[in-house]
């Protein structure tokens, strides 16, 4: 029980880890003060360019997979790993190392499925990919993948439990890009190759 309970705060503070921030720290900016403010790979790679941006990514990504997969070789059953990763992608969203704020979480909940269960999220992958090719809106691809998680889910006859952690996840991701959708139907919301042309309040 106290192993469990240390894997998940473990997992907690290893997805709190603020990548984008540290990245921009180390490379003369912080993406909290320009472009949308949000401290993702979006944003990272708009404010400090394609490199800074594949890092994040590489980082938030990691910080849902590595936990999980710490958990699945210490030999913890799935209610554990289900929670863990679900630590991991909370500390992503309110990081307590930055007053309990973050990112929107889609790099780590990609870490997190993909050691949990591989199958669903590469359908979710696919979409995403699919989207962001015809549309060039990452946000829109983000939260196209997010619905899709959890019918994947239920289509491979994945248990409950997998379920209900693929509907809060997909769920929470797309509240927090309440802010996009907005811009999307507004028709305001930037398509990839325009980013580094216009400046849009995020």
């Amino acid at each position: 029980m106290l192993g469990t309970i240390f894997l998940i705060c473990a997992a907690y503070l290893v997805g709190a880890l603020p990548v984008g921030v540290l990245l921009g720290r180390r490379m003369g900016f912080d993406p909290r003060l320009g472009g949308s403010g949000n401290i993702g790979m979006t944003n990272v790679t708009r404010v400090g360019g394609k490199a800074a941006g594949a890092l994040t990514f590489a980082g938030d990504f990691l910080k849902g997979f590595l936990p999980v997969v710490c958990g699945r070789l210490l030999g913890y059953g799935a209610d554990a790993l289900i929670l863990t990763g679900l630590a991991a992608f909370a500390g992503s969203l309110w990081s307590v190392f930055l007053a309990f704020r973050g990112g929107r979480g889609v790099s780590t909940s990609l870490g997190v499925w993909l050691a949990l269960a591989p199958a669903p999220v590469a359908v979710s992958v696919t979409v995403f990919v699919a989207v962001l090719t015809l549309a060039r809106i990452v946000s829109l691809a983000s939260v196209s993948a997010a619905l899709v998680l959890p019918v994947a889910t239920a289509a491979f006859g994945m248990p409950v439990k997998y379920l209900l952690l693929a509907l809060v996840m997909s769920a929470t991701v797309i509240i927090r890009h309440r802010p996009n959708l907005k811009r999307l139907l507004r028709g305001e919301e930037l398509a990839i190759g325009l980013l580094k042309k216009r400046s849009s309040p995020r």
